[in-house]
């Protein structure tokens, strides 16, 4: 009985000094678990696994991230004026803006834009931590297309062909910042390093027979079908992998995405030039976190205005 109690109390204290680190908010697998706990709710659509909670808000990574009436990073959504253009970017947590200042993301860098010309555009952030291809597709499906876009860019990263699987966890780790934290050690430890394990994994996802493969083609080509279907313009961006810029390794997989988009009707744009030839650490949002930083927004901003702006 004395262990029990012993064990307890150690592990509450262990609990309690994790805590007391990790509000400094530079332990990445901790914020990304606060805003799982924060702004993220059980999805009723298995094919979604989570969604994003509404007129929800939360300071993460030491970055405010708000959430409006329709679950976008960002305030409110007015009313489309007539002659308006209203652009939904679709994505994962790189569209989001993990680490990066809602004023300083891709989305609202693109707004400011278009408003600096004098025109009515509204861009939309629909990124969503941990969605890829299969996931935001469904979520546009089932939350969002009754926002009426007159346009759709899905900002595509590498793992939206992943298969991803629901998650949720047990209560430990739903509730446990030293759970997590033993959890993510293990994983590390556990799990294979290098460039070449990553290039391996992602030339294995890319492979047409994969199911994960086969779903993101068939989500990407359900919502062009949609978009053709409504008169909507859309586009993919292929944003890169920021581990490696000066000798990138998966040039060829955003070609073959390129190719298979464009067959489907996308305006496409890679967004590697912009990266290319500088230092993981100029764009990561912090150490340890490969998310663009506020550069990497400016930059992916930058590329994409133009092809937006030449699409009336």
């Amino acid at each position: 009985m004395l262990f029990v109690v012993s064990l307890v109390i150690s592990l509450g204290a262990a609990e309690a000094v994790l805590r007391f680190n990790n509000s400094s908010m530079k332990n990445y697998n901790i914020e990304m678990w606060r805003y799982a706990r924060e702004l993220k709710i059980a999805s009723k659509d298995p094919e979604l696994g989570h969604e994003h909670l509404k007129n929800k808000s939360a300071l993460l990574q030491s970055v405010n991230i708000n959430l409006n009436e329709w679950g976008l990073r960002g305030a409110p959504v007015p009313p489309l004026l007539p002659g308006g253009r209203r652009i939904l970017v679709l994505g994962g947590s790189i569209t989001l803006g993990w680490g990066v200042p809602e004023a300083e993301t891709m989305t609202a860098r693109l707004e400011k834009m278009f408003q600096d010309k004098g025109e009515l555009v509204q861009v939309l952030n629909a990124g969503v931590g941990n969605y890829n291809a299969q996931r935001y597709t469904e979520n546009f499906f089932n939350n969002l297309k009754d926002l009426k876009p007159t346009d759709i860019v899905v900002h595509y990263f590498l793992r939206d062909a992943e298969t991803l699987e629901p998650g949720g966890g047990n209560i430990l780790l739903r509730n446990s910042e030293l759970a997590v934290t033993v959890w993510a050690a293990i994983q590390n430890t556990l799990a294979p390093h290098g460039e070449n394990v990553l290039i391996d994994h992602y030339k294995s996802v890319y492979d047409p027979s994969q199911p994960g493969f086969q779903t993101m083609k068939s989500e990407l080509t359900k919502l062009a079908e949609y978009a053709k279907q409504n008169n909507i313009r859309i586009y993919l961006a292929m944003v890169p992998d920021i581990h490696n810029l000066t000798n990138y390794p998966f040039a060829a997989i955003h070609e073959q995405v390129k190719q298979l988009a464009t067959k489907l009707g996308y305006t496409c744009v890679d967004l590697l030039p912009g990266f290319e030839k500088l230092e993981p650490q100029q764009i990561w949002a912090m150490p340890g976190d490969p998310h663009p930083n506020s550069l990497g927004h400016k930059i992916m901003a930058d590329q994409l205005f133009p092809i937006l702006d030449s699409q009336k």
